[in-house]
């Protein structure tokens, strides 16, 4: 371990650009010595450099969540630096399916590439850090998920998600589904440490994976994992929420 170490650590995935980027600018300009992850060293670096531009207390960190080499590398690098993790925010995730077709017209072979990173990823990265977080006073683990992940709302005529655009991300919905189900399965795992698990719905927010569509800026859709993963002792764990508000299943 480095002989200074910084009061908190946290790493976030798929964080050389988008809400994962702008989660990590968040964290660190609150102080939290940040950790900047993707697959891409390339893309790492200059997201990193970009930040620090600013004085944020930000590093790189290769970590390619469908490789499970990867993750052991990533943990094991974290563990030796740092002893601990206080924050986990699992953000990486892909979007592969095309827009405008039925949900039985996806292949198959989208809904495989669509779990991997998206849960499998997930799942993971966190069994592999979750020691880490132990060894927090207080950890927090955030896993963005999305509001297409609510089948309350998918079956709601009167949400934005009951639509064809919507309808045609069967694999993606049900993957940020699945990251639901996670989440309340490991926050009754954990419900007796200090550990929080919170899934958050960034909003509809103008990114790649949107195509640039949305209503919300990328410093908007990032506020609400910012606020889960700096939550107080007294704040909630097993929930589902969007700036404040907690969202149906």
């Amino acid at each position: 371990m480095t002989s200074a170490q910084p009061e908190k650590t946290a790493l976030v995935t798929g964080a050389n650009r988008g809400i994962g980027r702008e989660i990590a600018r968040q964290l660190a300009a609150a102080g939290v010595h940040t950790l900047v992850t993707g697959r891409d060293r390339k893309a790492v670096a200059e997201a990193v450099e970009e930040l620090r531009g600013d004085g944020l207390p930000i590093e790189g960190l290769a970590l390619d969540v469908l490789s499970s080499d990867s993750i052991r590398a990533a943990a094991d690098e974290v563990a030796r630096r740092f002893g601990r993790l206080d924050i986990l925010v699992n953000n990486a995730a892909v979007r592969v399916e095309e827009y405008g077709k039925l949900p039985s017209q996806q292949p198959l072979h989208q809904w495989r590439e669509t779990f991997e990173s998206n849960l499998f990823g997930v799942v993971e990265v966190t069994c592999a850090l979750l020691p880490l977080l132990h060894a927090s006073p207080a950890g927090r683990i955030v896993n963005v998920a999305s509001m297409l992940a609510s089948l309350t709302r998918h079956s709601d005529p009167e949400s934005y998600t009951y639509s064809a655009t919507f309808k045609s991300l069967p694999a993606y919905s049900a993957s940020k589904t699945a990251v639901n189900s996670w989440t309340v399965h490991l926050a009754w795992e954990l419900r007796d440490t200090p550990i929080k698990v919170n899934s958050v719905h960034p909003g509809y927010t103008k990114t790649d994976l949107n195509d640039g569509e949305g209503d919300l800026d990328i410093p908007t859709g990032a506020r609400t994992g910012v606020e889960m993963a700096l939550l107080g002792a007294d704040g909630p764990t097993g929930t589902f929420v969007h700036l404040g508000d907690v969202l149906p299943w």
